[in-house]
């Protein structure tokens, strides 16, 4: 139940994203849908072994290539997206940033929302 409701807000929350920013461009819910499966599922795979490749920039930006790589997991997945859109990188690092920070509070209100 607490992974479809963070499904769920995190595709809502990728709409907020692309109606707070027009860089990012989503068609539908269902295509938010897919995409916040697609943006999860490679969080979950490619992002821990690019981490793991660029250990010694990230070391050396005191953490900020981390920034990098979220953007790039974001981007990636509006490449292999129909229906979701992000016009570069600079669009991709912002919307990123966004669609993170509501994660965020997506995660607390899930958290908050299951223990009472």
């Amino acid at each position: 139940m607490k992974l479809i409701l963070k499904w769920l807000l995190s595709a809502a929350a990728l709409l907020g994203v692309a109606y707070i920013y027009p860089g990012v461009v989503v068609g539908s819910f269902g295509a938010a849908m897919m995409a916040s499966f697609v943006i999860g599922l490679f969080n979950m795979v490619l992002r821990p072994v690019l981490v793991l490749l660029t250990l010694p920039v990230t070391l050396i930006t005191l953490g900020l290539f981390l920034f990098v790589i979220n953007a790039l997991m974001f981007w990636a997945a509006s490449g292999v997206m129909a229906g979701f859109y992000v016009r570069g990188f600079g669009a991709a690092l912002l919307g990123s940033l966004i669609y993170s920070a509501f994660g965020l509070v997506i995660d607390s209100f899930v958290e908050r929302l299951l223990l009472k």
